[in-house]
């Protein structure tokens, strides 16, 4: 295989099976359900980048998403992240692994082209998990100065039925990271081969 065509296709070794990622990898999940970590290890395990849309912002705009909010309001932070995002599946190198923010794959648009032109991982956590991995931080807008459970709760509610819109459903619980890695690795496998399946 050339180096240019290389940029277009990896495959993934697991259990001496071959499985072919020929566009990008987006995690799509609340806060706190793991998308960096994870994303983080899963590309490291896959030796392809790794980007967080939210650090591009920051980067991008140079402030903190946190003082995106508190100066421009939610609807302005999310024309922006919308641009990045697309910026980020579009533009190479293609295979790549992007944690995307919490309400990124709720916004139509992002998600039209996320479905569209990649794989999409939804990382599934219970409610308790997502309380204890976001009591202590404070870099998550939505939580600030409020009552993080009712809220987290809240977006429960309103955003599962559409994060199950993705590609692929992890299950992910108080468990080290090698261990939803796997999870992680076995979901792609069983789609890619229910793709062949399909044809």
């Amino acid at each position: 295989m050339s180096y240019f065509l290389f940029l277009y296709k990896i495959t993934i070794m697991r259990n001496k099976k071959r499985i072919e990622l020929d566009k990008p990898i987006v995690m799509v999940g609340l806060m706190g359900a793991g998308k960096t970590s994870i994303g983080r290890a899963l590309a490291r395990h896959l030796g392809i980048p790794f980007i967080d849309s939210d650090k591009e912002i920051e980067k991008i705009s140079g402030c903190s998403v946190v003082d995106i909010f508190s100066m421009y309001g939610e609807k302005e932070f999310r024309r922006v992240e919308e641009k990045v995002i697309e910026r980020l599946i579009d533009t190479p190198p293609f295979i790549k692994v992007i944690s995307t923010g919490e309400g990124a794959f709720i916004t139509k648009a992002v998600r039209q082209v996320a479905l569209e032109k990649a794989l999409t991982i939804w990382l599934k956590a219970d409610l308790e998990l997502l309380v204890k991995r976001t009591n202590f931080r404070h870099t998550r807008p939505q939580l600030l100065n409020t009552d993080s459970r009712q809220i987290l709760a809240q977006l429960i509610r309103e955003r599962y039925d559409t994060y199950a819109l993705a590609d692929v459903a992890v299950e992910t619980g108080d468990e080290n990271i090698h261990k939803t890695l796997n999870k992680v690795l076995n979901a792609i496998e069983n789609y890619k081969n229910n793709q062949k399946d399909e044809k």
